[in-house]
C-alpha cells in the first residue's frame, strides 16, 4: 500500500469515527424525544427539566456510566423519576450504578459489558415512609460498642442508652413508630448482616488482580464492619459500602415486615430488590463454568468521575 493509499485510509478512518455519535449526545437525543420527556413531564411535572438535566450531568460526570448504553440509563433514570427521588450521589436517596456484567455475545463469547441498574439508598427508603403520613419517626443507624444495653425478647423492646466504649461497630438498628402509636425496633448484629447478605446476595463475588472470581465468605463480609462507616463514601453494594448496605437491610427488613408500606413503597421495594438480589443471578459455580448467559457482579461499584479534559470512558477495570 502507497503512502497517498494509507493516508486516503486513515482519513476516511477518521472520518467514520469522527461521524459517529458520541453516546452523551444519543442520551441526550433520547432525553430530548417527544415521548420519553413525556414520561418524565408525568412522572414530575414541571421538575422534568430539572430531573433530566441532572441525568445528562450523571452520565457526563463518570466514564463507567458511559460505557453503558444511554437507552438503559434512560429507563433506569425514569424509576427514580416516578419516585420522585434525586439521582444526585452526594443525597444518598438513590443510583444509578454501573455494573459489570458477563454475557454471551453474538458469536458465543463471553464478554464484560457494563449495564445501568437503579438502586435506593436507606435515606430513600426513610424518605418514601415518611411521605406516607402514617409515621410519626423513623431512625436507623449503626450501633457502637457499649451502646446495646438491654434486649426485651418478648415485648420486642431494644434499649440502646448504654455507654460507647470505643468505635467499633457491633450492629445496625431501624426504629419508626406510626402515627397510630405503633411502634417496632430491629436490631441486626454485624455477624447477622454478613449472614443475610451471604444468603440472599447469591453472586456475592470479588476480583482477583487477574480478574478472576472469588468467593466472598461471612468472615470477610465482617472485617469489613470494621471500617470507619462514611455516610458520604462513593461507593455502593457490600463490598464498596457494607455499613449502608447494613443499615439499608435493617430498614427494608423492619418495614416489609412490620412497616405500613404505600403503592409507592411497594414498588420501590420490588424495584430495589430487583437490583440488589434477583439480578445478582449466577452462584460461583455458574459463575466460574460459564453455564449462564449472563452473570452479573452487584457487590461493589463506585462512579468513576471524568477528569478534566477527558471525555473519553476509561478503559476496562476487572477490579471494579
Amino acid at each position: 500500500m502507497t503512502t497517498q493509499q494509507t493516508t486516503a485510509v486513515t482519513t476516511a478512518n477518521n472520518a467514520q469515527v469522527a461521524g459517529k455519535p458520541k453516546k452523551i449526545d444519543l442520551l441526550k437525543n433520547m432525553l430530548n424525544a417527544p415521548s420519553v420527556m413525556e414520561q418524565f413531564k408525568n412522572a414530575l411535572a414541571k421538575n422534568a427539566s430539572t430531573f433530566v438535566a441532572s441525568v445528562i450531568d450523571l452520565y457526563n460526570t463518570d466514564s463507567k456510566l458511559q460505557l453503558c448504553e444511554p437507552r438503559q440509563v434512560v429507563s433506569e433514570a425514569l424509576k427514580a423519576a416516578v419516585l420522585h427521588l434525586p439521582i444526585n450521589r452526594a443525597l444518598g436517596y438513590a443510583y444509578i450504578v454501573p455494573y459489570k456484567n458477563t454475557k454471551k455475545d453474538e458469536r458465543g463469547n463471553y464478554i464484560k459489558v457494563y449495564e445501568p441498574s437503579f438502586q435506593l439508598g436507606y435515606k430513600g427508603y426513610i424518605q418514601l415512609a415518611m411521605r406516607t403520613g402514617q409515621y410519626r419517626t423513623i431512625n436507623a443507624d449503626v450501633v457502637y460498642d457499649g451502646e446495646l444495653r438491654k434486649v426485651n425478647k418478648l415485648t420486642g423492646e431494644i434499649a440502646f442508652d448504654g455507654e460507647k466504649k470505643s468505635d467499633k461497630i457491633v450492629g445496625y438498628f431501624c426504629y419508626f413508630e406510626l402515627m397510630n402509636g405503633f411502634s417496632k425496633t430491629l436490631y441486626m448484629t454485624v455477624e447477622q448482616v454478613a449472614a443475610h447478605a451471604k444468603r440472599y446476595s447469591k453472586g456475592l463475588v470479588s476480583y482477583d488482580k487477574d480478574g478472576k472470581p472469588e468467593d466472598v465468605t461471612e468472615d470477610a463480609l465482617v472485617r469489613l464492619a470494621a471500617l470507619p462507616f462514611s455516610p458520604d463514601s462513593k461507593k455502593v453494594g457490600w463490598l464498596g459500602n457494607f455499613h449502608a448496605m447494613a443499615i439499608k437491610t435493617v430498614i427494608r427488613t423492619l418495614l416489609s415486615k412490620y412497616g405500613y408500606l404505600s403503592i409507592e413503597m411497594q414498588n420501590a421495594f420490588a424495584d430495589d430488590n430487583e437490583a440488589d438480589y434477583d439480578n445478582d443471578v449466577a452462584d460461583r459455580e455458574r459463575l466460574v463454568s460459564h453455564n449462564a448467559t449472563k452473570v452479573i457482579n452487584m457487590d461493589e461499584a463506585e462512579f468513576e468521575p471524568v477528569t478534566d479534559g477527558a471525555n473519553a470512558p476509561a478503559q476496562d477495570d476487572p477490579g471494579y
